[in-house]
């Protein structure tokens, strides 16, 4: 195995949901923890991927982080020291210690970061989690923002594109809904709305072209079913036709001419917003809302292991991959051969499971701990 570009080699928590306190050393790509509901496995996970852009792994609100005693959130903080090849590497996020804002505060390497955008230069990860089982039974928003995060660790600027396309939609939609029709206000917000749209599909459309690919070609997914994505947006699809000015321009036409209905519906019906990832069994010939949860499970897998790849290749590192329960759905073929992919990747591995012997082909690879009690202990 490679070493990976990126390697957490200690995480520090304070007071996160229900881990009062944690000083965890790592020193293994592939990263095991056991142990019964409620031991607070996912909260490790969800703890680490905070220190990447985003809300992390349940899109949790500042208040529903910190432990909760007397019904209210205490003031968190989780730290992580990072191994890179540029050296060492350390990203803290959390409340701000003296209260000047709510918001979540990061840090990197001791300095305050204005912005998301500086870390995504840096840090990435990527997950698969059990309420993923329901992404292709439920709302689109679920698999654009899955689809999203794979494109922030491809494309770092990707977010700042979809928050700033998101800000002027939200505006003029309130405007449309006041009923304060004022032209020039209305066509410089459609104006960004079509430039954010158009860039945002862009990188979604570059991503999907180089990840398919890269599972054609069967990298790195091993035994995995050979996926597809494909992307259900008419941006997209004028990109593939159109040059990106043309398709800004079409866009802001249409919003113009939308802007009676939009305001009756309460939303724009163009934009970013509108696009929906569709993710194909190729074996099958089917889309993954017609396969089993243990299909649909196996085509995540398939999926996040290629994109893993494709990163190291592209940025230099791969995103870390957090995995909860991701051996829940799978037979112990399978399992066997998502040991066998994720020990050939060069990427940093953390999964987490209620049966420590899932775990037991990985001896002597990994590192495997158990977790309860709020301890986080060595097993083996």
């Amino acid at each position: 195995m490679t070493a990976p570009g990126l390697f957490l080699a200690r995480l520090r928590l304070t007071n996160f949901r229900s881990w009062r306190g944690l000083d965890a050393a790592f020193g293994a790509s592939l990263i095991c923890i056991a142990g019964e509901n409620g031991a607070g496995k996912t909260n490790l996970l969800e703890a680490i991927s905070l220190l990447a852009p985003g809300r992390g792994l349940r899109g949790a609100r500042m208040g529903e982080v910190g432990r909760q005693e007397a019904g209210a959130g205490l003031p968190w903080a989780a730290a992580g020291r990072f191994e890179t090849r540029a050296g060492p590497m350390e990203i803290g996020t959390g409340t701000d210690p003296e209260g000047a804002t709510e918001r979540r505060i990061y840090r990197l390497d001791g300095q305050a970061l204005r912005s998301q955008g500086m870390l995504a230069e840096r840090m990435a990860a990527v997950w698969i989690t059990p309420q993923m089982d329901r992404l292709f039974q439920e709302g689109a928003s679920g698999r654009r923002r899955f689809l999203d995060r794979l494109v922030w660790a491809l494309e770092p600027g990707h977010a700042r594109e979809v928050a700033a396309h998101d800000n002027a939609m939200a505006e003029r939609n309130r405007l449309l809904a006041e009923g304060r029709a004022d032209p020039a206000w209305l066509a410089g917000l459609e104006d960004a709305m079509a430039r954010h749209a158009v860039a945002v599909a862009a990188a979604r459309r570059a991503l999907m072209l180089r990840l398919n690919a890269a599972l054609a070609a069967g990298r790195a997914t091993g035994a995995f079913p050979a996926a597809r994505l494909d992307i259900t947006c008419p941006i997209t699809a004028a990109l593939a036709e159109t040059p990106a000015l043309a398709a800004e321009d079409a866009l802001r036409q249409g919003l113009a001419a939308d802007r009676r209905r939009d305001a009756a519906a309460g939303g724009a019906a163009r934009g970013a917003h509108k696009a929906d990832l569709v993710l194909v069994h190729m074996p099958k010939g089917i889309s993954a809302e017609f396969c089993s949860t243990g299909e649909q499970k196996a085509l995540l897998v398939s999926v996040v292991l290629a994109h893993a790849a494709l990163i190291a290749e592209a940025r230099g590192f791969a995103p870390l991959l957090l995995l909860d329960e991701v051996a829940a759905h799978l037979d112990p073929t399978r399992r066997e051969a998502l040991f066998a992919a994720l020990a050939a990747l060069p990427a940093q591995v953390f999964m987490t499971g209620t049966d420590a012997e899932v775990f037991a082909p990985l001896a002597g690879i990994g590192q495997l701990f158990g977790a309860g009690e709020g301890r986080l202990f060595a097993l083996g």
